[in-house]
C-alpha cells in the first residue's frame, strides 16, 4: 500500500452560537480523533484542525436573545466549546475561529481569485425584506408555521421540531423575528458559484472515482444531487456580521457562511503554521496530501459537493474521503438542544467527570458508548441504560476485568514482577493468544484505514474477552495451590503460573497500545500502572510479545471503570425530562406573550389582527411550473388506524391504506382530531414526498388538510367513498 506523505484532517467547524450537544461530538469529532491518534501512533505526517464558526445568522439570533453582541457570544462560546473538546480528549493540532484576521484574509483572498478568473456570477434576485427593520433577512431569520408538523415557530431553513429542510417560501405565515412582521421580497444583487457547470467533473470524480471507497449514504446523497440537477449558489449574502466582500460593489454585502466556514480549514492550517514554524502549502497544494473531512451528514453537500469545487478552482487537492455520520437520538427521539431534549458536552462534563469519581475516565466512557453506538451509516440511538450498560458489562466487566484480574494476580503470585516465560512448557493456549494478538492489530488497523472505527473498538475489547477466557481457562489461583509437604510452589506450578501472567501481562500492554486511538486516559492510565513511557504506544509496538521485559516491577492496579448505579441513571433521566419540559414551557410563555402583542394591534384594514371574524387572507405562494407540480404524486388513502405520539401533543401516527400498501405517516393533526374519531377517513396523500423521521418514526408522505379562518383544521377527501389508491389529478 502506497501511504500518502503527509494527512490533513478537519471535523466541521462548530458553531461558537451555544453549547454542543454528544449528538455533534458523535458525528464528526471522536471518529476524526481516532483517526488523527491512529496515525500519529504510526508516526505519519498529520495535521488535525478545526474552530468555532462566529459568523452567520445562528450567532446573531443567539446575541439577540441574550441581549448581548455577536461578539461577545462568540468569545464566550468559543472559549467553552474549546474547553468542552479537551476535557474530551478531541485532540486537535489547532482549534481556530472564523473572526481571527488570518480568516478574514484568506476567505476574502479565496473569493477574489475566483471572482478575477471569472468562476463568480453576479446577478439580481428577489430576497426577503423587512420594511420595519430596513433589512433584508436570512433564512433563519424568517419563521412560520411548518407545513409538515405545523409547529408555528419553524426556521426558514428547517423545522427544529420535526427536522424537515425548508426554505422561506414553504412556510405558512411567514414573519421576521427582527419586527414580527410578514416580509416582502426585495431586489438586490449577488455572487454566485455556478455548480451546473461542474457537473461534469463531480459526476466523474464522485460516481466513478469513488464508488468503492465513499461510505453508502455519502455517496447516496451525493448522486442524488447529482441526478438532480444542480443550480447556481450564492456565496455573498447581506448582512453585517462577518466577512465583507472586498469589492466596491460589494459595500453591506458578506460572504455566505456556508462559502467562507470550511476556508477556515485553511486559515487554521495557516495559523498552525505560524505558530510551528512549519510550512502550511504542501497540505493545502501538494497532491501527495490526503485531505479528510469528518461531517455529519447535514454537512455532506457543503462538503462533497460545493467546497471541492471551489477547491479545484482555486488549485487545490481535493478530499479523498468524506466520512460522514448519520445522527444520533437521544431516547427515542430527535437530539436538539432548541427542545431541552439533548446532553451537552458541557453538561456531561460537570456532572461525570469534574464532580464525578471516576474522573478522567468518564470521558472515555462516553467516548466508548458513542463509537459503539456511532450512526457510521443509518442514525442510532443514545439510551442513559445503554450507557450504563456500556460501562458496567463491556468496559468494566470484560476490558477493566481482565486488567485488574491481572495486576491483582501478579502481585499476589509473582511479588509484581514480570515473570519468566518459561518456553519448553508453552501450550497450545499461550501460542493461541499471541497469535490472536498479532492477529487483532491487523485487523483493528485495516478497520480504522477504512473508518469502520466502531468494528475496530469491537476488536479490542475482543481481544480482551479472549485474555479473560484465557486466565479463567489456566485459573492460576488454583494452580497456586499445588504445592509440596512444606508449602511451597511445585516447579510445574511455579512455571505455569509465570507464563501465564506473563502472556497477560504482554496481552495488557497490547491492550494499552490498540485503545489508544479510542479511549486515551484509559491508556495513560495503564502506562502508568506498567511504569512505561508513551513511546510504547507507538503503533509499530502493537502485536510484539516482548513489551515488558522480564522481572520489571509494576504498579499496584487501579481500577478503570468504576461501576455506575442505577439511582445515577434515574437521575439522568428526571433530569432530562424535567430540562425539556421546562423549556417547553418558556416556549408557551413566548408564545402567548406574542400572541397578547399581536392580538391587540390593528392590521392596515382596520380589522383585528386576530379572532373571530378575521378576513381570509389570499397568502398565495410564487406561481410554479406545471412540470413543477406534476411532480408530485397524489393518491386517495384510508386511515385505518391512528394513535398519539409519545411526548409530543400535535403528532397522531397514522396508519393509511394505500389500496398496494399499508403506509405510516406522522401528521401534526392531534390538537384537532381524536385517534378514534377519524378511522375509515378516506385523505388525500402525498405520496412521493422523502421519508422523514418525526420523533423516532419514519413518516413516508404527508395528508392534505385545509385550515379555516378560525384555524380548524380540514380533511381534502373525495365527497363519496372510492377506492384507496385512486389518483388524484
Amino acid at each position: 500500500m502506497n501511504l500518502p506523505k503527509r494527512y490533513m484532517i478537519t471535523s466541521a467547524l462548530p458553531y461558537a452560537n451555544g453549547l454542543k450537544h454528544i449528538g455533534h461530538l458523535a458525528g464528526a469529532y471522536i471518529p476524526a480523533d481516532i483517526y488523527v491518534r491512529y496515525l500519529r501512533a504510526q508516526k505519519r505526517d498529520v495535521v488535525y484542525v478545526c474552530g468555532s464558526d462566529e459568523h452567520g445568522a445562528a450567532i446573531t439570533i443567539q446575541a439577540m436573545k441574550e441581549g448581548t453582541t455577536p461578539k461577545e457570544i462568540v468569545d464566550k462560546y468559543h472559549e467553552i466549546i474549546k474547553s468542552n473538546f479537551e476535557d474530551l480528549g478531541i485532540s486537535f493540532d489547532i482549534y481556530h475561529r472564523t473572526s481571527a484576521p488570518i480568516h478574514h484574509e484568506t476567505a476574502q483572498e479565496f473569493f477574489t481569485a475566483l471572482n478575477d478568473k471569472g468562476e463568480l456570477e453576479q446577478k439580481e434576485t428577489e430576497q426577503f425584506y423587512d420594511e420595519e427593520a430596513k433589512s433584508f433577512l436570512a433564512d433563519r431569520y424568517i419563521v412560520g408555521t411548518c407545513p409538515v408538523c405545523s409547529h408555528n415557530n419553524a426556521f426558514g431553513d428547517q423545522c427544529e421540531k420535526c427536522g424537515t429542510s425548508l426554505s422561506p417560501e414553504m412556510l405558512i405565515n411567514p414573519r421576521s423575528t427582527l419586527s414580527g412582521n410578514p416580509p416582502i421580497k426585495k431586489t438586490t444583487t449577488h455572487w454566485y458559484l455556478p455548480l451546473n457547470k461542474h457537473e461534469d467533473f463531480l459526476r466523474q470524480w464522485i460516481l466513478h472515482e469513488h464508488k468503492d471507497d465513499w461510505k453508502t449514504n455519502v455517496f447516496g446523497q451525493c448522486k442524488s444531487w447529482i441526478d438532480a440537477g444542480l443550480q447556481p449558489r450564492a456565496v455573498t449574502r447581506d448582512l453585517d456580521w462577518g466577512i465583507q466582500v472586498p469589492l466596491p460593489a460589494g459595500l453591506g454585502k458578506g460572504l455566505y457562511v456556508w462559502c467562507e466556514a470550511p476556508i477556515g480549514y485553511v486559515s487554521a492550517t495557516k495559523q498552525w503554521s505560524l505558530n510551528t514554524g512549519k510550512d502550511w502549502k504542501p497540505y493545502w497544494y501538494d497532491k501527495d496530501t490526503k485531505l479528510v473531512h469528518f461531517v455529519g451528514k447535514d454537512n455532506i453537500v457543503f462538503h462533497c459537493i460545493i467546497f471541492p469545487v471551489m477547491l479545484k478552482l482555486h488549485g487545490n487537492v481535493l478530499p479523498a474521503n468524506v466520512p460522514a455520520n448519520e445522527f444520533m437520538n437521544l431516547e427515542g427521539d430527535k437530539m436538539s438542544t432548541s427542545r431541552g431534549w439533548s446532553i451537552e458536552m458541557d453538561e456531561y462534563i460537570n456532572d461525570w467527570i469534574k464532580k464525578d469519581n471516576g474522573g478522567e475516565s468518564m470521558a472515555d466512557v462516553l467516548r466508548y458508548y458513542l463509537t459503539t453506538i456511532s450512526p457510521e451509516t443509518k442514525d442510532s440511538e443514545f439510551t442513559w441504560k445503554g450507557f450504563q450498560e456500556a460501562n458496567n458489562s463491556e468496559l468494566g466487566n470484560i476490558f477493566g476485568n481482565f486488567v485488574n484480574r491481572t495486576f491483582v494476580l501478579m502481585h499476589k503470585l509473582c511479588k509484581g514482577k514480570v515473570p519468566v516465560l518459561h518456553i519448553p512448557v508453552l501450550d497450545d493456549a499461550d501460542r493461541n493468544l499471541f497469535i490472536e494478538i498479532r492477529n487483532a492489530k491487523s485487523k483493528i488497523e485495516n478497520l480504522i484505514e477504512t473508518y469502520k472505527f466502531r468494528e475496530a473498538l469491537f476488536e479490542v475489547i475482543d481481544l480482551a474477552r479472549k485474555g479473560n477466557k484465557y486466565m479463567q481457562d489456566k485459573q492460576p489461583w488454583i494452580v497456586a495451590k499445588q504445592t509440596t509437604d512444606d508449602g511451597q510452589l511445585t516447579t510445574e506450578a511455579q512455571q505455569k503460573i509465570d507464563n501465564c501472567m506473563h502472556v497477560c501481562l504482554q496481552l495488557t500492554a497490547n491492550l494499552a497500545i490498540l485503545i489508544n486511538p479510542f479511549l486515551p486516559f484509559t491508556s495513560k492510565k495503564l502506562c502508568y500502572m506498567m511504569k512505561v513511557v508513551d513511546k510504547m504506544l507507538e503503533w509499530e509496538n502493537a502485536g510484539k510479545a516482548k513489551l515488558l521485559s522480564v522481572g520489571y516491577s509494576l504498579r499496584e492496579p487501579q481500577i478503570l471503570f468504576r461501576k455506575i448505579e442505577d439511582s445515577e441513571i434515574a437521575a439522568q433521566i428526571q433530569k432530562l425530562n424535567i430540562k425539556s419540559q421546562k423549556v417547553e414551557e418558556e416556549k408557551k410563555t413566548d408564545a402567548s406573550s406574542q400572541l397578547q402583542v399581536t392580538s391587540n394591534e390593528e392590521s392596515n384594514t382596520g380589522q383585528p389582527a386576530t379572532g373571530n371574524g378575521e378576513p381570509v387572507t389570499a397568502n398565495v405562494k410564487p406561481e410554479i411550473a406545471f412540470d413543477d407540480f406534476a411532480k408530485i404524486d397524489l393518491k386517495v388513502g384510508t386511515i385505518v388506524s391512528a394513535e398519539k405520539v409519545q411526548k409530543a401533543d400535535k403528532l397522531l401516527k397514522l396508519e393509511i391504506d394505500l389500496g398496494f400498501e399499508t403506509r405510516t405517516i406522522v401528521s401534526g393533526i392531534a390538537m384537532h382530531f381524536q385517534p378514534e374519531e377519524i378511522v375509515g377517513k378516506q385523505v388525500t396523500v402525498v405520496t412521493n414526498l422523502a421519508p422523514r423521521k418525526m420523533r423516532g418514526i419514519e413518516s413516508n408522505g404527508m395528508i392534505l388538510m385545509a385550515e379555516d379562518k378560525s384555524g380548524k383544521l380540514h380533511f381534502i377527501n373525495p365527497e363519496s367513498s372510492i377506492d384507496a389508491g385512486s389518483n388524484v389529478s
